[in-house]
């Protein structure tokens, strides 16, 4: 018992500071406050991002950015509509993304601008167009001034939003696991060491002297001389 309390314990150890380890290095969690991104995510909701290289970011994600000039430094969530070289029009009427329409199915109320107006950008290398699914209640690339045309460096990206959790809450349950087998492991390495120690404190059983002429419980009974 004491041998496996310790593989169990050692395995417990390993697998709540891997599991953790990566989940911590690979995976963080927002909360949106505010409801730019309505109706995919509703303030309150939690969203799991995958850590990630803004290189690796494709059109059509939801990223976590920040910027240390904007939102007061804070990480914000927006939809990712064009990347470098990318041509982004809005006519007053459609979107469009070098002349394609894009469609859209996740805005709230099917509402492409939200009463901005149009705009016309051409997105600089390494940069990205960003919008929010709210287009009513969204402070994006279509209010950022300056030059650049409002658009964001892909350096500020500190994730991509998963589309499901799976990943990051399996990496979760096996900390988990893995710290009631570490518990289980101690129980019974406690239990194995003290059955241990109480066996080899116990004095082996009274067998009489028959080394020394005289028989042993249960034996023939000692030569009497006549």
């Amino acid at each position: 018992m004491l041998t496996t309390g310790v593989v169990l314990a050692v395995l417990g150890i390993v697998l709540t500071a891997g599991s953790l380890w990566t989940l911590r290095s690979g995976y963080t969690m927002v909360t949106p406050r505010g409801e730019s991104m309505e109706p995919t995510y509703a303030p309150g909701h939690r969203v799991f991002f995958a850590k990630t290289d803004g290189e690796k970011i494709r059109k059509g994600d939801v990223v976590l950015f920040g910027l240390p000039d904007r939102y007061n430094g804070e990480a914000v969530m927006k939809r990712v509509i064009g990347l470098g070289g990318d041509h982004v029009v809005f006519d007053g009427t459609r979107l469009t993304v070098n002349g394609t329409p894009l469609k859209e199915p996740y805005l709230k109320g099917a509402d492409v601008d939200g009463g901005h107006g149009p705009y016309d950008v051409k997105v600089p290398a390494g940069r990205m167009f960003l919008l929010g699914d709210n287009r009513g209640n969204s402070n994006d690339s279509r209010y950022f001034s300056g030059e650049d045309s409002g658009t964001v460096p892909v350096t500020a990206v500190r994730g991509r939003a998963l589309d499901d959790a799976t990943v990051p809450t399996m990496l979760g349950l096996g900390a988990l696991l893995g710290v009631v087998l570490a518990l289980a492991g101690a129980v019974c390495a406690l239990v194995g060491g003290l059955t241990r120690r109480r066996r080899a404190t116990i004095p082996p059983p009274f067998t009489g002297y028959a080394g020394a002429g005289y028989p042993a419980p249960g034996g023939p009974p000692p030569f009497q001389r006549p």
